[in-house]
């Protein structure tokens, strides 16, 4: 059953260039391997959005696959790493056709999913062994700089996408860089917390503490 699907979405994604990320890619890919219509549909319920979500997920899975024998190293190294490996398993066309059909309201939450699939697949992949409220921030986060970096790369008209690559770089050291790392265990040891630089729930319940500690008086006293 599973062959005969993954069957059906090669054929599928052949057509997607010409007819988009829909029913008719896939009546069309059913018809390249004799596939009946009505069998189609069971494999793919979803017309274009779960035709759109295989093809994102068996990337995940390749990219999975990848991550686990990589070598050890730096956070920031690995994930960088990562989210480009990312990017290689994915075909531009097919991915602005995925972003189409993702963008219809009737679809965004399951857009939505998808990128925090993408990044729970590289944290996890990376070894993330958290089980507290770090868990969600990091994929929360990772996922909205993997938004960022798909969008750049799908304009990306550089050799070899070499602006990808810088733009991942300046994405990942806003957020995962050593001078973010340095600020965080800085706190950390003022606030009297384990100064590992990871974003625990501690740390953010410490964080939550951070508000305006000037009270009385007013903004143009302040100001002069």
């Amino acid at each position: 059953m599973q062959d005969d699907r993954d069957r059906l979405l090669d054929a599928a994604l052949t057509h997607v260039p010409f007819e988009g990320m829909n029913d008719r890619a896939l009546a069309a890919g059913a018809r390249d391997i004799g596939m009946a219509a009505d069998l189609a549909r069971v494999h793919f319920p979803g017309g274009g959005a779960a035709l759109a979500a295989a093809y994102h997920r068996r990337a995940d899975a390749q990219l999975a696959e990848k991550l686990a024998g990589s070598a050890p190293g730096r956070i920031r190294d690995r994930i960088a790493e990562a989210i480009w490996q990312r990017l290689q398993l994915a075909d531009p066309e097919l991915v602005r056709a995925r972003a189409a059909v993702m963008a219809l309201p009737q679809n965004t939450a399951l857009g939505a999913r998808l990128m925090w699939e993408t990044a729970d697949t590289i944290w996890t992949g990376i070894g993330d062994s958290s089980d507290d409220v770090n868990w969600w921030t990091k994929r929360a986060t990772l996922a909205s700089v993997w938004g960022a970096v798909v969008l750049y790369w799908l304009g990306d008209s550089s050799e070899g996408n070499l602006d990808t690559a810088a733009f991942i770089d300046r994405r990942i050291d806003g957020v995962f860089g050593r001078d973010t790392e340095d600020a965080l265990k800085s706190y950390q040891l003022n606030y009297g917390l384990d100064p590992d630089g990871v974003c625990s729930s501690e740390t953010i319940r410490a964080l939550s503490l951070l508000g305006r500690r000037i009270t009385g008086g007013s903004a143009r006293a302040i100001r002069e």
